[in-house]
């Protein structure tokens, strides 16, 4: 990645409005100076009344053609829904239609989606082995060769894609942990991580620049992207309700990826109290507080942000912040050495 990116991106939540409404967000985030978008890929939602969950490869065809942001999943499992072959062919396809738009963020998977093919959902070791025997067969396929595979998770027959870009898509990995962080500096161009303490980000991105260094790569020349999940409303008090009510699963604190119903979350939902958002979820209807939140990523290393407001509001999320917080964030004039 030669030219690495820096801005702020808005995230595209499936789970929770309609691919209509995304699009005319996604418009709207142009407009008002986010320089990307990350959509969610869900078969489900959290919870039921979060509404929504379409499906995210068709939107990603119409959001090319509608604006001219940059663009990806965040993320896409490959081997349950997906044979890795088709999310490269699909991957392959939108970058030979947005030539240096399309990224891949791809990721281990959780049961709330992933469960509904009837196969054995793994451990989470197996689920990592999965996600990066997977990645091999894209990078393949990248080439344009016939590829042929054949592992204990995948088998693959004499495929070749014939649609392809002038250059392949990067392939950025959700990792949280640091096996896959160093895995993902070896394998795959980029990393995504969400919010956690800065002692284990640091830990991640050290990580990821060991696995680059390892692989022969720079690392600073790779993306470093966090998402942030935050509730912003005029006063405290809506910030708080809305967070409570739109997005419980931000104010549980334990591992998510092996439940697999929306209507166990909605039950565990009920005992989510704005309080436990603390350190996972920044509630507040203060623009100075978010700004110095998102600074403070960029400051630890992170080049691209994707904002993730939990709230209905996102019209007037979308325009707060394209006014008053993304112009007066600080980047780096060149990526930061060692990151």
């Amino acid at each position: 990645m030669a030219n690495l990116p820096y801005g702020v991106g808005y995230a595209a939540m499936f789970e929770q409005f309609h691919p209509t409404e995304l699009l005319r967000f996604a418009r709207q985030a142009e407009d008002s100076g986010f320089t990307s978008l990350m959509a969610s890929d869900h078969f489900h939602p959290w919870t039921p009344s979060q509404g929504q969950s379409a499906f995210v490869w068709a939107w990603l065809g119409a959001v090319g053609q509608t604006t001219s942001l940059r663009f990806g999943t965040g993320v896409t499992a490959p081997g349950y829904r997906y044979h890795p072959a088709i999310i490269a062919q699909a991957s392959a396809t939108l970058a030979a239609m947005y030539p240096g738009r399309f990224y891949l963020g791809i990721g281990a998977g959780e049961a709330l989606n992933e469960h509904i093919v009837g196969g054995y959902w793994p451990e989470a070791p197996q689920r990592s082995e999965k996600l990066f025997d997977a990645i091999e067969i894209i990078k393949k396929l990248f080439t344009g060769k016939v590829v042929k595979h054949n592992s204990s998770h995948f088998t693959l027959e004499s495929a070749k894609l014939y649609t392809l870009p002038d250059a392949p898509p990067p392939i950025y990995v959700a990792t949280s942990g640091p096996i896959n962080s160093e895995r993902t500096g070896k394998f795959a161009d980029g990393l995504i991580s969400v919010g956690a303490s800065d002692e284990k980000l640091r830990m991640l991105l050290e990580r990821f620049h060991r696995g680059a260094v390892i692989a022969g790569k720079d690392p600073s020349t790779m993306a470093k992207i966090i998402q942030l999940h935050i509730s912003w409303a005029p006063t405290l008090a809506e910030a708080e309700e809305q967070a409570v009510r739109e997005w419980p699963n931000g104010g549980m604190p334990f591992p998510k990826g092996d439940i697999r119903n929306s209507e166990d979350f909605a039950e565990m939902a009920k005992f989510v109290r704005p309080e436990h958002y603390r350190n996972r979820v920044l509630i507040s209807a203060d623009l100075e507080e978010h700004r110095a939140h998102i600074q403070h990523f960029i400051d630890v290393g992170f080049n691209e942000i994707y904002l993730h407001n939990v709230g209905r509001n996102q019209e007037a999320f979308i325009q707060q912040f394209g006014k008053e917080v993304i112009p007066a964030l600080h980047w780096p004039s060149a990526p930061l050495a060692g990151s």
